[in-house]
Parts: structure tokens; sequence; C-alpha cells
């Protein structure tokens, strides 16, 4: 609430994730992703609101008091990779220490030689080395602080993960096994599932069912993944110019800037950007899989194949 205004930071976020399923929700920095998440575990500032809900099963994650956060929702049944490890690290403890009391908390693993082969299997599957085990937080590096918290959210086998950016500091290799171990966590007959929150949309492609993106708190499009990265392709604007801005496609940048969340126009966020924008776009489009007055068609276009 800067300035005392209150800020929608997400606004009517509709989506739904199904046990064996991978959904990726994908757009700038600043949009409004990890927000959600951090409401979805009850981690948001003390001067933040919500309002709707979030069920996993019977209970609404943004109902639940601290107490069922902290002692049922967070680890056991919702599993968060987090955008920043190195502060979700306890840095005064080592992270075999973080590895074997988790699995401790979480799995029916007891006795000292089996917790201490069952936090090298958590490490491995992470692909944290081993020899540094008894590192202490402040002595990894960003991408090792990543595998570490990553190692952490998987060890409880939790129904939902939520992966926030998990593939901040990895190189190219280190992210393809990253992300296809948290796609091995996604399980049906489990009946685990997985929201991977990422501005990496090549990492989206690999292991994503469906995508959602986000543009100025809004999701605009939902999409299956394999038309959304092929063909017909995205069918709001923004989502297609997300894509043509990758080395691999047209390396196009969307022109301009994301509107600030406190300003918001009345209508469409993106029609200042928009080479489709008219007249209709300074009002809200209705509710849909494609929040867009003039999306592209779902039959690919002459121009879009050019």
């Amino acid at each position: 609430m800067p300035g005392g205004r209150r800020v929608a930071a997400v606004t009517d976020a509709h989506f739904d994730v199904a046990p064996g399923e991978c959904l990726a929700l994908v757009g700038e920095s600043g949009c409004g992703k990890s927000v959600l998440a951090s409401a979805l575990l009850g981690l948001l500032p003390g001067n933040a609101r919500t309002a709707g809900e979030a069920l996993l099963g019977p209970l609404d994650l943004l109902a639940a008091d601290e107490r069922t956060l902290a002692r049922t929702v967070r680890g056991r049944l919702v599993g968060l990779v987090p955008q920043s490890p190195a502060a979700h690290l306890t840095p005064v403890r080592t992270i075999r220490s973080q590895l074997a009391e988790t699995l401790a908390a979480l799995t029916p693993v007891r006795g000292r030689s089996a917790l201490r082969a069952a936090t090298r299997a958590a490490a491995e599957r992470a692909a944290f080395p081993a020899d540094h085990l008894d590192r202490h937080p402040h002595q990894l590096s960003g991408g090792l602080a990543q595998r570490a918290a990553t190692a952490l959210a998987l060890a409880g086998d939790a129904p939902l993960l939520l992966a926030d950016e998990p593939t901040t500091g990895l190189d190219r290799d280190l992210v393809d096994r990253t992300v296809d171990e948290l796609r091995r966590h996604v399980d049906a007959d489990e009946g685990r599932a997985l929201l991977m929150i990422t501005h990496d949309l090549a990492a989206a492609e690999r292991i994503a069912d469906r995508v959602a993106v986000m543009y100025a708190g809004r999701i605009v499009e939902l999409a299956d993944a394999t038309a959304f990265f092929g063909t017909p392709g995205p069918r709001h604007p923004y989502s297609r110019g997300l894509l043509q801005a990758l080395p691999d496609r047209a390396f196009t940048p969307i022109p301009g800037l994301p509107p600030e969340l406190g300003d918001l126009p009345a209508g469409c966020a993106f029609a200042a950007r928009c080479a489709r924008a008219d007249d209709a776009c300074a009002e809200l489009p209705p509710a849909g899989p494609v929040l867009c007055h003039h999306p592209h068609t779902a039959v690919p276009e002459a121009a879009d194949r050019a």
C-alpha cells in the first residue's frame, strides 16, 4: 500500500492443477507470479489481504490459520522451492543437518545410518554434491543454494510442489536436470502435481502440460503446452510476444514496459504495448481462456507463419 494506496498485485487468478500435471505460470518479472505463490503458503507481509479460495482437497489455503499452515501445509501438503533460497536456508546449520531434519520430520526414515543414506539420496536427487553437505549456506554459490532448496522441497514428496523460479543461477545442463527431477515428482497415481513459476520458457516447454501467462497481475492466457509452444502457438498478443523474444525464435523484444501495478489502466493493461489494440481495449476483455479483445486465431495465420 505505497502512499496509503491499496495495490492489487494479483486479480481474478482462476486456474487448477490436476494430480499428475505440471502447470507453468510464466510472465515478466513483477507481474505477480511470486506474490501468488506467497499467498498460497501464507507468506505474504502482514499488511497484505487475500480474497477468494485456493483449495487443496477440502482445505482452503487462503483461509487457513498460521498453525495449520505451519504444521499441516508447508512441507507436508505443499513443498516450496523458493525464489530466494539463501533467505530460506538456516544460516547457522549445515545443509546435511537441514536435510536430515526435514527427512526425519516428513518421512518414515528412522535410525542414524538410514537417515544419513536418505540425506545423501535427497541431495543427489537435486544434483547437490555430497562433498558440500557439511557446508553452511553462506559457503554456497547461488546455484548450489538453489539445489539445496530443491532437495529440501522434494524431500517430503508433498501432493503439490510449488517451484518459484527453480532454475535461477543454474547453467543449461543443470536447468534441464532440475526441471526433469521436478517433473518426476509429478505422479497421478500418488496424487502429486507441480506448479512451476518461471520466466524460463525453455524450461517450461520441457516439462509443462499447460501454461498460464500472467501480465500485470492477471492471467491473460491458459493453454495446452503443446499448442502454446508449437502450432498454433499462443493466442494472446503478449504471450506471443514472450515467445518471439526468445533467442531461438525471432529475438524481438516486446516494445515498452509493463504498467505499474498501482497505476493500471481501466481496460486491457497490455494495450499500450500491443499492435492489435483499438478503442475496444479501453474496457477489460470478457473472462475466458484468453483475456483479449483481439486474440490470435486458433488456426495459424498467414502472417504468423511467415
